[in-house]
């Protein structure tokens, strides 16, 4: 069975225009099976979690080119990057056409280190993440979410917002599998990803010597999820350096595990430097991790703020990610910790957002918005909203529209 994705269109249409196509992101968010239903088709598939063929690779790359011409799909090449060299080769030589090779991976250090050496400006790279709920609810909208009111006149959700239905969609996760077969057990699919994803990429990126630290480490920051990331707490609390910590957090960012929110700055080195928010991208793994087992629990636990808003960015970030873009959106947080939970920032205008489970939702829960004006002078604010639990989209101020979140 097979689910519509967003980014079908793109796939198409980069695989008309870039000799080779790849597709990034976590295992099991549908990758192959996206390539499988669009542009890769009916073209011989070969994936390198094939043990036997990734040796006869490594022992013979030029060898495999040669004997299996393009059109061709690949699978999970960060296992031979080696493979780059010798695509590229080929592609040289066929400069004329488009589509030759269709690539996915899990793991972006290898994959960009690869295609920067080799494919740079002759690669489409495309990042997806586990299905949207616009993609559950089978919507036709694929537009990139942006607070304005452009946006929110054209966004016309499918069915009305039903909070019980969000909380176990939330519970329950967003990898297609789980998605599509309701019977599979949710605990054992997520025991079952979790030693996988550590036997198989974490140990490649990293040689992680203490599987137990690491779950341990994956722990405290699911805990953190919709938080800021402050490495020495963590650190302290797994029990191992600072360095450490930096190293196993940027495996999980590779890995499309996680992904970190940089703080709103006009000065770019400003943003790099400063901690950044911490979201997991899928928000059933971060439950299994905390032992959240039911979405009961979860919807009335001390964790379901953060889980919602964890949720939400997550969502705003599958918008741009199944449209081709990358998302220009960041946070704001000032020396008294006063916030702002985004901010979009679009053509030198700022469009911010605050993030609350509320169902009742009032003007004082957006009075940081205020703050901007006076924080960046040099910029105009442009019109925000509070995407929260509430059933119809009202205006709640002149520049502030209330946005149920099935609008997102």
């Amino acid at each position: 069975m097979y689910l519509k994705r967003h980014m079908e269109k793109l796939i198409f249409e980069r695989g008309t225009n870039y000799q080779t196509v790849l597709v990034t992101g976590a295992r099991q968010v549908g990758k192959s099976t996206l390539l499988e239903n669009t542009s890769a088709k009916n073209i011989p598939q070969f994936t390198l979690d094939d043990l036997t063929l990734l040796a006869s690779i490594k022992q013979d790359m030029q060898g495999f080119l040669s004997d299996n011409k393009p059109p061709l799909f690949i699978d999970e090449i960060q296992y031979a990057p080696e493979l780059f060299r010798g695509i590229k080769m080929i592609i040289d030589k066929r400069k004329e056409e488009n589509g030759l090779y269709f690539l996915t991976g899990s793991q972006k250090f290898e994959l960009m280190q690869g295609v920067s050496e080799t494919l740079s400006g002759r690669i489409a790279i495309l990042n997806l993440l586990g299905l949207s709920s616009r993609e559950i609810n089978r919507e036709d909208f694929y537009k990139p979410f942006i607070p304005s009111f452009e946006f929110l006149e054209n966004r016309k959700p499918n069915g009305i917002q039903d909070n019980k239905d969000l909380w176990k969609r939330i519970h329950r996760g967003f990898f297609p599998k789980l998605v599509l077969n309701p019977s599979i057990d949710w605990a054992g699919y997520y025991a079952d990803y979790l030693k996988t994803y550590i036997e198989r990429d974490v140990q490649k990126l990293s040689s992680v010597g203490d599987n137990i630290s690491f779950v341990n480490f994956m722990t405290t920051l699911a805990a953190r999820t919709g938080q800021l990331l402050n490495i020495a707490a963590v650190a302290r609390d797994v029990g191992v350096s600072e360095p450490t910590i930096k190293k196993w957090i940027s495996v999980l960012e590779a890995s499309n595990v996680i992904y970190l929110l940089r703080p709103f700055s006009q000065n770019i080195t400003t943003r790099v430097v400063k901690a950044p928010k911490l979201y997991f991208l899928d928000t059933a793994l971060a439950c299994y991790l905390c032992k959240w087992l039911t979405p009961e629990t979860l919807q009335n636990g001390a964790m379901s703020g953060q889980i919602f808003e964890t949720y939400v960015v997550g969502e705003i970030l599958k918008s741009y990610y199944n449209a081709g873009k990358e998302p220009s959106v960041y946070f704001f947080r000032n020396d008294k910790a006063e916030e702002v939970d985004l901010l979009f920032f679009l053509d030198g205008t700022i469009h911010p957002v605050e993030i609350k489970k509320t169902a009742s939702p009032k003007s004082s829960d957006v009075s940081a918005f205020k703050l901007l004006g006076k924080a960046f002078p040099a910029l105009a604010i442009g019109s925000g909203a509070l995407i929260c639990t509430y059933d119809k989209m009202l205006q709640l101020t002149d520049d502030v529209k209330i946005v149920p979140v099935n609008w997102i």
